[in-house]
Formats: structure tokens, sequence, C-alpha cells
């Protein structure tokens, strides 16, 4: 399973029926799991650790030291990487640093299609979908089922809820709610996602809740403290709009407005 012209340091674990393409380098202190997929001209540095299943395709660099001019070859630089992800062509992945508590994540059934950054310190939930081009910044973390279009960039520090939507090149310069779509430069709301909500189960009495926390974040004129306030009304009658607010009141870097 592993061609001839693949270059595998010896000290590299490679999981059952594991797949490795032609001229592909594996280094040291790395792990792929079972039935994953490495095509050609790939190469994944360590510390790196890879779950099962996952499909990466040609000429990705996988576990590369960070773009980060403080780092200094720390022993704590990793990536991991769970299960079910379909990493696209020329996709480039960092390892963490020590100011981003040494690790980069990928978890679970990720899209991330050809020509994504993902950079530093970066955590991604499960099940997101990037498509081409989407630039992460360091210390971005993205929550599960969000969607970023084409030529998304995330400025770095940033957190982008569950269930949200960036529309085509849009710059995220602060955090994304849940189930919010933003567009623009810099990235403005632009409405409820409501057609991914759809698609993802939720009832129409439960996306009518979280329009009007969307109202009272963004069309009513309040401020975000009074904002907030409707919010925790609100999530007495859905615990989705509890995800909302909590986002909301933890943010750090202030929130899309």
């Amino acid at each position: 399973m592993i061609d001839a012209t693949a270059i595998v340091h010896p000290d590299a674990i490679l999981e059952s029926n594991v797949t490795i393409g032609p001229y592909s380098i594996i280094g040291e202190n790395v792990s792929i799991g079972a039935d994953s997929v490495i095509g050609s001209h790939v190469v994944i540095n360590g510390p790196t650790k890879i779950g099962p299943n996952n499909k990466i395709f040609h000429f990705c660099s996988i576990g590369e030291d960070p773009q980060d001019k403080k780092y200094i070859k720390e022993k704590n630089s990793t990536l991991e990487i769970g299960a079910g992800n379909t990493i696209r062509e020329y996709v480039s992945i960092n390892r963490g640093t020590n100011d981003g508590g040494g690790k980069t994540i990928i978890g679970d059934n990720n899209w991330i299609m050809a020509y994504v950054h993902v950079a530093h310190d970066c955590v991604v939930g499960n099940d997101a979908v990037f498509a081409n081009n989407v630039t992460l910044a360091g210390h971005v973390i993205i929550d599960d089922f969000v969607i970023l279009g084409g030529f998304t960039g995330v400025h770095q520090f940033c957190r982008v809820g569950r269930y949200s939507f960036s529309a085509i090149s849009s710059v995220i310069v602060k955090d994304v709610p849940p189930y919010v779509l933003v567009s623009g430069n810099s990235a403005k709301p632009s409405g409820l996602n409501r057609e991914g909500l759809k698609r993802h189960g939720f009832d129409s009495e439960t996306i009518n809740i979280l329009r009007k926390a969307y109202k009272a974040i963004y069309r009513d004129g309040l401020i975000l403290k009074d904002a907030l306030n409707v919010l925790s009304d609100l999530a007495t009658e859905s615990d989705k709009v509890e995800v909302m607010r909590a986002f909301i009141a933890s943010s750090q870097r202030g929130i899309v407005r």
C-alpha cells in the first residue's frame, strides 16, 4: 500500500490499510490511522497524529512548522487531525506554537477544499466545509457545521460559531455568532442562516425563535447588553438561543455587527 517512490520515516506509525501515493514523504513522529489514503507528492511532518479514514489529496503540506517568527523549534508543536476528513489538493495545515498551547486541531468529517490554509493553533470542530482558498490565520476557532465560502479570510484570534455561513470573499475580523450568515469586507451580518438550519433539521419553531434573537442583536437598535437580556428570555423557549447568548457573552474580540 506504500508506493515504491514514497519516503516513510522508520519511526512513523502507519495503521492497517493505509495507502501512501507516489513521491509522498512521511516524516518522523507521524502517525496515520487505519484506512487513510495519502495521495502523491504529499509531505507530512511531525509531531502529527492523523486518525482513521482520512483522505488527503495530492500536493498537500500537513504538519509543517508554523508561520510564526516567534517559533523556535518548540518541542510541543503538534498537529492532531481526527477521523473521516477529506483534504483536497494543495491544502496546508501548520502545527501549533507555545503561545497557542502548542497544538493545531482538526476534528472529524470536515470537507476542506483545494488551496485552503489552516495556520498554527487553529481549532476546527466537526462537519465543517471550507471552500477553495479559505484562509485561517493563527489561533482561529471554527465550531461545528460551519461553512466558509471560497476565498474567505479569517483574522487571527477570531471565533466562528456553529451553523454559521460566510459568503464568497468574506473577510472576517470579529467573532461570528452561531447561526448567522455574513458577507463582505469587512464581514457584516446578512441574516440568519435559515437554509443551512433547515438542512440540518432545525424545525420552523426553533428557526422562528432564532430569528427573534437575531432581530434583537441586529435590527432593534439595542446595545449589546440589552440584546443579551432579550436572548436570556428567549433561551427559555429554546436551548439553541442559549448557545448564541453564551457565545456572544464570552466573546473576547467582539462580534460582527
